[in-house]
């Protein structure tokens, strides 16, 4: 089957290369947003974002405790502490539907339940507190509060769903694997504070490594999109502090930075070490792959925001006008194949709107675009297995579809 499958694949291979027409203007130029798309992932997302998080999703499968994941996140945990813990990590988090894979790969390595898990996995990217400011500032104050509504309720329910429908499949086989590996003693003989403060710091790199002239947005972060969105920033005390916090973002990062480096030194022998390393290298060797992958096939489709890739964007504009179920539902199908960098999602719905899309496709297509893309889907089929993927993307297109359609109709 192995055999089968390698050779399926350099079949496909030579097949693509063999019949596609590259001299074929609008196929070339498909290609170049490709590798355009790629290139800005490379730049903008990965030595800043996705590196620190498979730093992060390591140290949380080799040194946090497995009990507390059960505790907290596990199947037989009380069902508000568990969905209230995984929606508040992922807000506080603010990560991109592809940062946040090696996270919930860790969490879920360690035991924790699939519906705690997956709330864990949708309020990552699509609860994002400064996103949905500014799609109250930009969008109007209802299609703010939708999102926010929307984002929030479809962490809980979709968990809640996943738990239901999986309920028999308690996460046991890769409990007992991690039992097994005999990572478990790590940081037994330190105080559980001084694990607190080394993910402390590590998620606070993270944050201000990242953090944008206007607020700390995550993930492809362009300091751009204020003006491009027509924000310039107020002056409230709000406003002054992120600017303040941006002007001086690398110093902050230098003095965690130093202050990880003697948390290192002092408080984790070298066999820790190892074991985080290679368990950081082993999410690195997972998901980065099938990431590039995904990357250039969405950009070979939709392209970059404001350019065209292989599908024109006139041909998505004119489908998703009105409030029809096909709408919405092909607005939530785009934005789960597109990939959307944090918060640029609302100067592309700007355009759209502007363009014809109606009010409650463009709801659909926030509730679902940050929260997935082509290569999210990828990897988690390799984290949880096709049923699993198939379920939980599933969930979040008729979810996002239903709910614009509603939200459509009221307006």
């Amino acid at each position: 089957m192995k055999e089968l499958k390698i050779f399926g694949s350099i079949l496909a291979v030579f097949l693509a290369f063999y019949f596609v027409p590259f001299q074929n203007p609008v196929v070339s130029g498909a290609v170049g947003e490709a590798l355009l798309m790629t290139k800005d992932y490379a730049r903008n997302h990965v030595l800043l974002c996705l590196l620190p998080a498979f730093f992060i999703a390591g140290a949380i499968s080799v040194f946090i405790r497995q009990q507390a994941v059960l505790k907290y996140l596990g199947a037989k945990a009380n069902k508000v502490l568990s969905y209230g813990v995984a929606s508040i990590s992922g807000t506080i988090l603010a990560v991109c539907s592809c940062t946040v894979l090696p996270l919930f790969a860790s969490i879920y390595k360690r035991g924790a339940g699939l519906g705690p898990a997956t709330a864990f996995l949708y309020s990552g990217p699509a609860i994002n507190i400064l996103a949905i400011i500014l799609t109250a500032r930009v969008l109007g104050m209802e299609m703010g509060v939708a999102r926010a509504v929307g984002a929030i309720s479809f962490s809980v329910i979709i968990g809640l769903i996943m738990h239901f429908i999986f309920k028999d499949d308690v996460n046991t086989e890769t409990v007992l694997e991690t039992a097994a590996e005999g990572t478990e003693t790590a940081g037994i003989s330190r105080p559980l504070w001084k694990d607190g403060v080394f993910f402390a710091v590590m998620v606070a790199l993270l944050v201000f490594m990242n953090w944008s002239r206007n607020g700390a947005c995550l993930c492809g972060s362009v300091d751009s999109i204020p003006e491009l969105i027509g924000w310039q920033g107020d002056g409230s005390f709000f406003g002054k502090a992120w600017q303040f916090i941006f002007l001086i973002k690398w110093y902050l990062s230098a003095g965690l930075f130093t202050a990880l480096g003697f948390i290192l030194f002092k408080w984790f022998s070298r066999e820790e070490l190892k074991d985080w390393m290679s368990a950081t290298w082993g999410f690195a060797k997972q998901i980065f792959p099938l990431l590039i992958i995904g990357i250039l096939a969405a950009g070979f489709l939709f392209g970059r925001p404001g350019h065209e890739g292989l599908i024109p964007s006139s041909w998505i504009a004119s489908a998703v006008g009105g409030n029809s179920i096909f709408a919405n539902f092909f607005a939530s199908v785009v934005g789960a194949f597109m990939y959307i960098a944090t918060l640029t999602e609302v100067p592309i719905l700007q355009g759209l709107i502007g363009s014809g899309m109606g009010k409650g496709p463009a709801l659909a297509l926030l509730l679902a675009g940050p929260a997935l893309s082509l290569q999210s889907m990828l990897i988690l089929n390799t984290i949880m297995g096709f049923k699993k993927t198939a379920v939980y993307v599933s969930l979040v297109v008729v979810m996002s579809t239903i709910t614009g359609f509603l939200y459509g109709m009221i307006l």
